[in-house]
């Protein structure tokens, strides 16, 4: 065996080991958000509705079908982030944060989520457009649409469409400021909604 060889065989182990080294990576924890929207405002005047509100499942946009946090860029991409995650898929949780947030508005005597076997004067298909931040732009964004449908009757028959938005700014740096503009821009789009309801109840 050459000189030239060994030399280089005898180099080969330190070569490997300083390219390992390279792939190495700082272990990154994911962190889940809670899908959470704050509730009616306390001060609403009490009310007491005789109808029975039945919500559907959600359905949600095919980008917002997974749990990582999006974000918006001012060219119109969207990021998915891997670390940063809703606690449940956001169809789930804005759903369920609906439904919630519906039966403490008092707008109805009862409100039902999927599944119940209670018959329901009302019928409420909702679907979630949006659901982001735009750090760019300093702000957050949400979006709904729903479909109200009156089924005390031989036919569902469709009382109202509506979409409903809201921009909400993020006030502060960093992922939790973001996710608190998104969870107040839902608030918002929520009382939207409710107002929308009022005159079916």
């Amino acid at each position: 065996m050459t000189m030239r060889r060994r030399l280089f065989l005898s180099g080969l182990p330190l070569t490997l080991c300083g390219c390992a080294s390279t792939f190495e990576r700082p272990y990154v924890a994911r962190q889940d958000w809670a899908l959470s929207v704050p509730p009616p405002p306390t001060d609403a005047p009490e009310r007491k509705g005789r109808k029975v509100l039945l919500v559907r499942s959600m359905l949600a946009a095919p980008e917002l079908g997974d749990r990582g946090l999006k974000t918006l860029s001012p060219d119109g991409t969207m990021t998915t982030s891997f670390y940063e995650r809703w606690a449940a898929p956001p169809a789930d949780g804005v759903g369920a944060s609906l439904t919630q947030y519906l039966a403490q508005s008092g707008l109805f005597s009862a409100v039902l989520a999927p599944g119940s076997l209670a018959d329901a004067d009302l019928t409420l298909e909702p679907n979630l457009l949006a659901l982001w931040a735009e750090p760019a732009a300093g702000r957050a964004f949400a979006s709904l649409s729903v479909v109200l449908l009156a089924t005390r009757t031989l036919t569902s028959r469709v009382l109202l469409q509506a979409t409903e938005s809201a921009s909400v700014p993020i006030a502060g740096q960093g992922t939790e400021a973001e996710v608190d503009a998104e969870l107040a821009a839902l608030g918002v789009v929520f009382h939207k909604i409710e107002a929308a309801l009022a005159p079916f109840a």
